[in-house]
């Protein structure tokens, strides 16, 4: 029998700071105002404390918390926790939602791993404008919520037509499709080669019909159903990503 220890997948009992700034042994990073009130006010840190602390590139770190004051602190980077990863490649592209629902997506599409979160304006699109660093603060929040070491880039929204124009052809675009000609949505993913994809989710009301058109004449559009029910937007993201980390993303056993 192998005796040998099994480490966990990461720290769930430490704190984690999403820093922008370069981690390395014995770098020093300067927290901002924001940051400080978080450590010292809310986490109720004090000097000598420790926390976990990642950039999205240079993996996991444990970081000692030094010259703090009311309003100020820093800290000093002390040893890699954790290797940096990499995570599926994927691109999720989705109708904004209003407010609440939208930061509920945002936060689930980081939690199941996509790499881009880019907003697309359809025909029947409701929310008018995006916010795009209280996207951004979701992305962060979930990331040290669940030990991510991702961060995924927001993009700028763009009209869906615009969208399509400009698209780099060799990243396939899986469109959630409620009239596609395969039910099994498994099954439909089976039959694509390999990534890089792209995930897109539809507006409440659905894709209108010449927008649906649109997308099914591009030779990089695959459409895939969600099964027999009718899920709302956000509902729709979770389950659509899911399926596809099962089939071409991180969760299959041989990756």
């Amino acid at each position: 029998m192998d005796n040998t220890e099994i480490m966990p997948i990461h720290d769930f009992h430490s704190e984690r700071l999403f820093v922008d700034a370069p981690l390395g042994a014995g770098k020093a990073v300067e927290c901002t105002s924001q940051q400080a009130h978080y450590l010292l006010n809310v986490l109720r840190l004090k000097s000598r404390d420790t926390i976990l602390v990642f950039n999205g590139r240079d993996g996991e770190w444990k970081a000692t918390l030094r010259d703090t004051a009311r309003r100020r602190c820093r800290l000093i980077v002390e040893e890699q926790s954790r290797a940096q990863e990499s995570g599926p490649d994927i691109s999720y592209l989705f109708a904004p939602l209003k407010r609440s629902r939208l930061d509920y997506m945002v936060q689930k599409a980081t939690e199941l791993g996509a790499a881009h979160l880019h907003p697309v304006f359809t025909r029947r699109t409701i929310a008018g404008r995006v916010n795009l660093e209280r996207m951004r603060a979701n992305v962060i929040e979930a990331a040290e919520q669940c030990g991510i070491l991702t961060i995924p880039e927001v993009a700028e929204p763009v009209p869906l037509a615009r969208l399509l124009e400009s698209w780099d052809k060799t990243r396939r675009i899986v469109f959630c499709d409620e009239a596609a000609e395969i039910a099994d949505p498994l099954a439909s993913l089976a039959r694509l080669a390999p990534g890089p994809f792209a995930l897109l989710v539809g507006p409440e009301g659905g894709i209108a019909p010449n927008e649906r058109e649109s997308l099914l004449a591009y030779e990089f559009v695959t459409a895939i159903s969600l099964g027999p029910r009718i899920m709302r937007a956000e509902t729709a993201a979770v389950a659509a990503l899911t399926l596809l980390n099962a089939v071409h993303g991180d969760w299959k056993g041989d990756v």
